[in-house]
């Protein structure tokens, strides 16, 4: 080998090592600012949040020859403190007030311990604030060739969003794979070795992904469509156990254990918590709980007071109360916290047979009233519960406008939204889980769902319609089991929805279809009795009950429907009576609804973030090993024998030769070194097929080059004997040739 082939193998070694240097950095950063992103997007920004990233990225490749690397740190340090700056300013003023040192530190602590980066109130603003830091010094030191600090800065920025809980699997393997990847292309720069093997380590690499990304995947058995597979989670623990965040998933199935029980004048929905931020997959409550110190304000409008003594019979996680607490006696008392929802958590866990008292003020709210509140909301309302994914579709805000296009108010809309689902989807525990956006795929491409389903798509909708809404959990009523007491089970855990309205507050609201609902949990209470299952019942006559509207006078109570019946509004939520907009009739189709016509047929939806990541990952692994093993050179060959464009009779019968070479290079053997085609022609095996036609091309090739020439016949007759060769060798493509 001369020195100057010498130096062009050595030359695209170092280039294939840069190339993986960056290609594995690129995956580290993308691991990173995704999911800095997907917080933008949840919250807004984005646009602000990409052109931080392209700027930090710019200025990394500009400086990144002319400045040292104590400036370049000193300079990213700089970024940070801009950024964090940015950040507190960008906080409300009573967030301010709050912020001292120690809750600083608090705060950090939380992040570095599983506080999710979509509680912040700031969200968004801290999402851009962290970015350009990693961003520009990883980049910086890539510019410099310092691959592995590199991988370091931005492995710092990963670890960061992995201990917050935000990175999920793929995105923190993949992160890793591209540090790893760094760190190895510099060890091959630096220490000049032979970078052949860097396809195998990429298929080691993707072969991980892949495998981490799918093995894990149990398909699960689909269940009835009241009672639903028994490994599906319980509605419980996806409600009401969920702290802060409550994450939409698939089938579910309903616990019939008696979880405590409430001593109370009147029934009411029992509440737990309530959030304000939708993610597109799920809710998060934002804010920081307070410690409880005595009584708390009550709704702006007139309320009715309750009082409810709640008894633990199972250990629980949760304060369940009528909406709103104000007070709370009890040993609990001295640990419980209110979150910035005004919902009361009990600092830890109570036991069985742990007892606390709450008074609530129930707004009571006639639909009068309602209508005419107006639409002059509180900032502070405004700020967290107007809040959508910059993702959500535009088919979604559409259908919401027409659902509401006869409301005059915004009582009317949330009215007209809750019957539109009570009257357009069915009810059901078994649904697969969503690929997408859960509205999305709830309002357009499922005909069932349960309570969170329902609850989600009324409040997007309102949201998108201007009008203040959240998510809320808790328990219905349960089981009358004497004279103002009553037995609450796992099954009566739910899901609806509050609406704020101006000096009245928060009022609720439920779309879901209340006889359907009843009778599931009936089914599954029976089932449970008849299979004696423990901790079901006490002693004692049971009633169901239904709490009676918001609105209603107190002491009054709703008639239990039969099983099966679809109740109307009237027997849920103060949405019901009186109510302007004209509800759709149960049975037609959401698609034509709007009066408008029938909408256009959705195209299909794209596979999700997750699945093309790991296709994408799999190609890279495939190609690489195909590379690696040669196939690709032959596959590339051989399709690039498959036609053969025609030019004057010696290229034609040049270029069929070569077709033919390239067949029995893989079907025979490769041509020696100082082998003539006529000897490499007549070694064929008397058996060997298309033996007799090679030998006629490579006579042509012979006169083609060394001879009086050809003509066009002759090439036609190349050609064609090429072909037939170049057909038998691929049988698939033949076959594909051969349909009609």
């Amino acid at each position: 080998m001369s020195a100057v082939e010498r130096r062009t193998g050595w030359v695209g070694r170092l280039l294939r090592g840069r190339t993986l240097a960056v290609a594995g950095l690129a995956a580290l950063t993308w691991a990173y600012a995704s999911v800095l992103w997907r917080v933008t997007d949840v919250v807004g920004g984005g646009q602000q949040f990409l052109g931080v990233l392209v700027a930090s990225f710019g200025l990394a490749l500009l400086v990144g020859r002319f400045v040292g690397v104590r400036v370049a740190v000193g300079l990213a340090s700089a970024l940070f403190g801009l950024g964090l700056a940015g950040y507190l300013l960008a906080l409300p003023q009573s967030q301010l007030q709050l912020l001292t040192p120690q809750r600083a530190l608090a705060d950090t602590v939380a992040l570095l311990t599983g506080l999710s980066i979509l509680r912040l109130v700031g969200a968004g603003v801290w999402a851009t604030a962290v970015l350009p830091g990693p961003v520009f010094l990883s980049w910086y030191l890539a510019v410099r060739r310092r691959y592995v600090a590199a991988a370091v800065a931005g492995g710092l920025a990963l670890g960061l969003v992995v201990l917050t809980g935000d990175a999920d699997g793929v995105t923190t393997l993949v992160g890793v794979l591209g540090a790893t990847a760094t760190v190895a292309a510099a060890t091959f720069e630096r220490h000049g070795v032979d970078v052949g093997g860097l396809d195998a380590l990429t298929v080691v690499l993707a072969a991980m992904v892949v495998a981490s990304a799918t093995l894990t995947v149990v398909p699960g058995a689909a269940g009835s469509p009241i009672l639903p597979d028994r490994g599906s989670p319980t509605v419980e623990a996806n409600l009401v156990e969920s702290r802060d965040r409550v994450e939409i998933v698939g089938s579910i199935r309903l616990s019939p254990e008696i979880r405590f029980t409430v001593e109370s004048p009147r029934p009411q929905y029992w509440q737990t918590g309530a959030y304000d931020r939708y993610t597109g997959d799920g809710w998060v409550r934002t804010g920081t709980a307070n410690r409880y110190d005595g009584p708390l304000r009550g709704p702006p409008g007139p309320t009715d007071p309750l009082e409810q003594t709640v008894t633990a019979r199972d250990s629980m996680s949760v304060l369940p109360a009528a909406w709103r607490p104000i007070s709370l006696d009890g040993a609990v008392s001295e640990r419980a916290v209110v979150t910035p929802q005004g919902t009361l958590r009990p600092g830890g866990t109570l036991q069985s047979g742990e007892r606390y008292t709450v008074r609530s003020r129930v707004p009571q709210a006639s639909p009068e009233r309602l209508r005419a509140a107006g639409t002059d909301y509180p900032d502070r309302v405004t700020d967290s519960y107007l809040q959508l994914p910059s993702s959500t579709t535009q088919r979604v805000r559409e259908r919401a406008a027409s659902v509401t296009a006869d409301a005059e108010t915004p009582y009317a809309e949330a009215v007209a939204i809750e019957r539109y689902l009570e009257s357009n989807k069915e009810y059901s525990l078994s649904v697969p889980p969503s690929s997408g956006d859960v509205v999305d795929t709830f309002l357009f491409e499922r005909d069932a769902g349960y309570c969170t389903y329902y609850a989600t798509a009324m409040v997007v909708m309102l949201r998108s319609e201007g009008v203040p809404a959240r998510f809320v959990t808790g328990y219905t009523a349960g089981e009358r089991t004497g004279d103002g007491e009553y037995a609450v089970r796992g099954l009566n855990s739910h899901a609806w929805v509050e609406v704020y309205f101006p000096d009245v507050g928060w009022v609720r609201f439920d779309p879901t279809p209340g006889g359907p609902r009843e009778t599931a949990e009936e089914a599954r209470l029976t089932e449970a009795r008849q299979s004696g299952e423990t901790n079901v019942d006490l002693p004692g006559p049971n009633e169901t009950v239904t709490p009676p509207p918001v609105g209603a006078p107190a002491g009054a109570t709703t008639p239990q429907l039969p099983a099966g019946a679809t109740p109307g509004a009237s027997n849920t939520t103060p949405g019901t009576t009186n109510a302007t907009p004209t509800p759709t009739q149960a049975g037609s189709s959401p698609a034509s609804d709007s009066g408008s016509g029938p909408l256009p047929v959705p195209l299909p939806s794209l596979p999700s973030r997750r699945t093309l990541l790991i296709g994408a990952v799999a190609l890279v692994g495939l190609t690489a090993g195909a590379r690696r093993t040669g196939t690709a050179g032959r596959m590339r060959r051989l399709l690039a024998v498959q036609y053969q464009r025609r030019r004057d009779p010696e290229t034609d019968v040049a270029r069929a030769y070569r077709r033919v070479a390239t067949v029995l290079e893989r079907r025979h053997r490769p041509r020696r070194p100082g082998e003539t085609p006529r000897a490499y022609l007549r070694s064929l095996p008397d058996g060997h097929g298309g033996a007799a036609e090679a030998c006629r091309v490579g006579d042509l090739y012979e006169r083609a080059r060394y001879g009086d020439g050809v003509d066009r016949d002759d090439a036609d007759e190349a050609v064609a004997l090429a072909d037939d060769l170049v057909r038998s060798a691929t049988p698939v493509l033949r076959w594909f040739r051969s349909r009609p």
